[in-house]
């Protein structure tokens, strides 16, 4: 089978979209960025609305570039599910990634892209511990972290051009952080200032340089296994390393104003798909907590219980139950932000019909990378929202919970989790029901005391026990039965 490459596209309309010319930087070469940001500028090219490429930097020393190398920076999109109540079914080859460039072997190369005058946008997808600041020299080649790296970046393209306000960037992070552009902002500038970089340059990054808080929202879980895979390859006839899988639903909100909207470009080719607007808040909360809430609450419990992908979960009664009702009866009621009346349980049931497609297959240990980080910034502010406004405890968070606490006990498994080390030493040297206390009461770690909240500890405890004397399994299927 023929390895896709410009060879595939010859003859096709697509093979034109090649010889644009690079207006984005991204920081990111994972899945989410292929199937959302990406798609959509190759989506708009194909419509003459923003007419530029790519230039991935593959920022960490995790993952394989050289598969972008052998495709010419080719890959499929094939969008699988069930929109509007009609089954979609459309592959894309898309064409937006110009090439692949290593921060950690060719950052020489990175900062000579600064000094390109077409180039307006910078995209990052780091993960959610990739916003942080390190105290770091960025004249390091490359700096460590990814703000450094963004600083040395920007410092070069105001080297190039010597200062012009009118060469600087949108900076539109993806990170699921709350004002992700914002806290990028502030820990770029402080970088800026830890550097003691000439005040010329301090002007022109707040003045000439505008960051975006920004919302991704779409299931893309990235290569399908093994059968899916096949019957994709056949049915494409060649051979891609890259092959991605995502659902129709497809949501990028990004704070801006008009000068912003002008820049992205790719509105008006993607206006269902792309929303430019004073506050994003609204898309952010409601996403953040019943999508990505969920998904936080229920990974350790469906891995544990023996499920594999999120659709394998949701054809199980008992987990389909349990991930309904901690969506719509918990954590919907409790997200920390007023929407509009019945937004919350609308979208949470479009969510669901998402986690129920049977073409994604999104596996749950993929959800659990930086699974105690993902708990602390998702979940901990809906669990002390939902003590505010309801006096009863609440019992599907509390069984996701205890079944976080026993993921870390697996014994040989690499977990995917900077803090797993934590919960790894508590493993090694405390009783089950000391533990539970020590990490719920640990404040420095989840800026409250989950301790003193009533009966959740108490709770917590209840279903770790079960959990360890009987699996996880039996104590889902006792939850599903006592439910009313």
């Amino acid at each position: 089978m023929q390895h896709l490459s410009k060879h595939v596209l010859a003859g096709r309309p697509e093979a034109a979209l090649l010889s644009l010319p690079e207006k984005v930087i991204q920081f990111g070469t994972g899945a989410l960025l292929r199937g959302l940001p990406d798609f959509l500028i190759d989506t708009a090219n194909r419509q003459g609305e923003f007419g530029g490429r790519v230039v991935m930097i593959k920022s960490t020393d995790s993952g394989d570039a050289a598969a972008f190398e052998r495709q010419d920076n080719l890959y499929t999109l094939c969008i699988r599910g069930v929109q509007n109540g009609q089954p979609v079914a459309e592959n894309q080859i898309c064409t937006a990634i110009s090439r692949v460039l290593s921060a950690a072997n060719q950052w020489d190369e990175v900062l000579q892209c600064a000094s390109n005058p077409l180039l307006s946008l910078v995209i990052s997808n780091t993960t959610e511990v990739g916003i942080q600041l390190l105290r770091e020299d960025i004249r390091q080649a490359p700096p460590a972290s990814f703000p450094g790296k963004l600083l040395a970046f920007l410092l070069a393209r105001y080297r190039a051009f010597h200062g012009d306000p009118a060469k600087g960037m949108v900076i539109v992070p993806t990170e699921l952080v709350a004002n992700n552009g914002a806290l990028l902002e502030s820990i770029v500038t402080e970088l800026a200032h830890v550097n003691r970089l000439e005040f010329g340059f301090l002007e022109w990054l707040e003045q000439s340089c505008t960051f975006c808080n920004s919302l991704v929202d779409r299931i893309v879980p990235g290569q399908p296994g093994a059968a899916q895979k096949a019957a994709l390859l056949a049915e494409l006839g060649y051979s891609d390393a890259l092959l991605t899988i995502a659902e129709p639903y497809a949501l990028w909100a990004i704070e801006g104003d008009e000068q912003v909207a002008r820049v992205l470009g790719f509105q008006a080719a993607n206006p269902e798909s792309v929303v430019v607007a004073q506050d994003i808040s609204p898309f952010r909360e409601r996403k953040l907590r019943l999508l990505n809430g969920t998904h936080t609450l229920s990974c350790g419990l469906a891995h544990l219980a023996g499920f594999s992908t999120v659709h394998a979960a949701m054809e199980n009664a008992a987990m389909s139950a349990f991930i309904e009702g901690l969506m719509l009866t918990e954590i919907a009621p409790a997200i920390p932000f007023r929407l509009p009346a019945g937004d919350a349980e609308q979208f949470g049931r479009q969510v669901l019909d998402r986690f129920r497609n049977p073409a994604v297959e999104h596996r749950w240990l993929s959800i659990t990378v930086q699974y105690s980080a993902k708990m602390r910034l998702r979940n901990i502010p809906v669990l002390l929202e939902h003590y505010r406004r309801h006096p009863e405890p609440p019992f599907h968070m509390a069984l996701g919970f205890a079944a976080f606490l026993c993921f870390y006990r697996q014994p040989g498994y690499p977990v995917q989790d900077e803090q797993a080390t934590y919960f790894f030493e508590k493993w090694d040297t405390l009783p089950a029901d000391e533990l539970v206390h020590q990490v719920l009461a640990d404040e420095a770690f989840w800026g409250a005391n989950l301790a003193v909240l009533p009966v959740f500890e108490e709770n917590v405890r209840h279903f770790v026990s079960g959990i360890l004397a009987r699996g996880a399994q039996a104590v889902l299927m006792d939850f599903f039965q006592r439910q009313p």
